[in-house]
C-alpha cells in the first residue's frame, strides 16, 4: 500500500453532518449560539470524525467539510474582492435546485493572509497527527469560480470579462498554495466541476449563456491550473476532484471525459486525479490513455456516496482490472465517487451506510494492491 497521498484508498472529503453539528448551525444562525459555541461543538465534532476515519483503515483524514455549508462558495466567498450573493434561481440539478446564491467580483481578487480556512487546516492538523494520519484539506478549483459567474457577476469591477480575471485568479491561488503549506499542509485537493461540465453539451450551452467563450476553454484551464500551481513545493501533494455535480444524491453533467482528457490528464500538473466512474454517465476508461506514465495517479471513483447501497465486490475488482488493461495498476488508486455531503443538506444514506462504503473502499484497495 502507498506511504504518501494519493492513497491506495481514500476519499474525496466531505461527510455526512451529524447532528450535532445541524443543531448548533440552526441555532447559530438564530442568533442563539455565539462564533465561540459553533466552534466549540465543531471541534469536538472533527475529533471524532477522525478518531472514526483512522480506525475505518484510512492513512488520511478530513475535517468532513463540518464547518461549511457549501464545498465552494464559502471559501470563495472569503476571498478578497469576492462576494455570494442571493440570485433569483439556485444551481439547477436532476429534479431539485440549490439554494438561490452566487458570486459577484467586487474588486481586485485576492488571498488574505487571514483566510479562515487557514485555520481550519490548523486544527485538523492538530487532530490528526494524534490520530497518526495525514491531514487532506479541499478547496474548490480556480476554474470552478469563473465557471459558476452569471453574465453581469464582472459589473462594477475592473474586469471587462471573463479572461481579464485569470491572472489576479492564478496568483490567488499562488498565494493560497503558499500558505496552506506554510500552516504545514503537505495534501492538498482542488475540487472542480468544471471540467465534467466541458464534456456536456447541456452545460457548455448554459456556459456561453452566461458569457464564457467555450471554444477550446479545456486548453485555457489547463493554463489556468498551472499558472495557478507554478510555484508548488516539491512535497506539497495536490490532486483535484472531477466532479458532475453532488446535491442531495442528484447530478448534473453527462458524458465521458473524452473531450477534456488531453488537456486534465496530459497537461495539467496534478500529482493525482479522483474521477467519478460511479455510472455509466461517466463512460469508459479509454481517456485513460492520456495519463502520463510515471508517478501521477488516477483514483478510480467506483464506489457511489449518492446511496446507501453497497456495491458488488467482485464488479469493482473487474472494473479495476478493467481500467488497468489502459493504465499500469501502480497508477490507481481506489475512492467513493465524491464527497457524502457536497453542501450541508448531505446525501441520501445514512451515516452507517456512508461508513460501510468507506470500509469497502478500504477493504478493497488493500485486497488489489496486495495481491498486485
Amino acid at each position: 500500500m502507498s506511504v504518501n497521498p494519493p492513497f491506495r484508498a481514500d476519499i474525496v472529503g466531505s461527510f455526512l453532518r451529524p447532528d450535532d453539528i445541524k443543531a448548533a448551525r440552526t441555532r447559530h444562525a438564530a442568533g442563539e449560539l455565539d462564533d465561540a459555541g459553533l466552534r466549540e461543538v465543531e471541534d469536538a465534532a472533527i475529533e471524532r470524525l477522525v478518531a472514526r476515519e483512522a480506525s475505518a483503515g484510512l492513512r488520511l483524514a478530513t475535517d468532513g467539510e463540518y464547518r461549511r455549508s457549501w464545498w465552494h462558495f464559502d471559501y470563495f466567498g472569503m476571498l478578497d474582492g469576492v462576494s455570494v450573493v442571493e440570485l433569483d434561481h439556485g444551481i439547477q440539478f436532476q429534479g431539485v435546485q440549490t439554494r438561490p446564491r452566487g458570486l459577484h467580483i467586487d474588486g481586485p481578487v485576492g488571498f488574505p493572509a487571514d483566510h479562515p480556512m487557514l485555520e481550519h487546516f490548523r486544527f485538523l492538523k492538530s487532530v490528526a497527527e494524534r490520530a497518526g494520519v495525514v491531514p487532506k484539506f479541499s478547496i474548490p478549483a480556480p476554474t470552478v469560480l469563473d465557471f459558476r459567474l452569471e453574465r453581469d457577476a464582472l459589473e462594477g469591477s475592473q474586469y471587462s470579462g471573463h479572461e481579464d480575471i485569470f491572472e489576479d485568479l492564478a496568483q490567488t491561488y499562488r498565494d493560497a498554495v503558499q500558505a496552506f503549506y506554510d500552516a504545514g499542509c503537505r495534501y492538498l485537493q482542488f475540487d472542480d466541476t468544471a471540467w465534467a461540465y466541458l464534456c456536456s453539451e447541456e452545460e457548455l450551452a448554459k456556459a456561453a449563456d452566461r458569457g464564457i467563450r467555450t471554444d477550446h476553454l479545456a486548453e485555457r484551464y489547463a493554463s489556468l491550473i498551472n499558472a495557478s500551481l507554478r510555484d508548488k513545493p516539491d512535497d506539497l501533494v495536490i490532486t483535484t476532484h472531477v466532479c458532475r455535480g453532488n446535491f442531495r444524491s442528484t447530478w448534473i453533467s453527462s458524458g465521458g471525459y473524452e473531450p477534456v482528457a488531453e488537456q486534465l490528464l496530459g497537461e495539467c500538473d496534478f500529482d493525482g486525479y479522483f474521477l467519478e466512474y460511479d455510472s455509466e454517465r461517466a463512460g469508459g476508461f479509454e481517456p485513460l490513455r492520456f495519463l502520463p506514465a510515471g508517478e501521477k495517479v488516477v483514483e478510480l471513483g467506483l464506489i457511489t456516496t449518492k446511496t446507501g447501497t453497497l456495491e458488488d465486490h467482485d464488479e469493482i475488482r473487474r472494473r479495476i482490472d478493467e481500467a488497468a488493461g489502459v493504465v499500469p495498476l501502480a497508477q490507481l488508486a481506489l475512492s467513493p465517487q465524491c464527497g457524502f455531503a457536497s453542501t450541508e443538506e448531505g446525501n441520501l444514506l445514512s451515516e452507517a451506510e456512508q461508513w460501510a462504503k468507506i470500509e469497502a473502499v478500504v477493504a478493497l484497495a488493500d485486497e488489489v494492491w496486495d495481491d498486485a
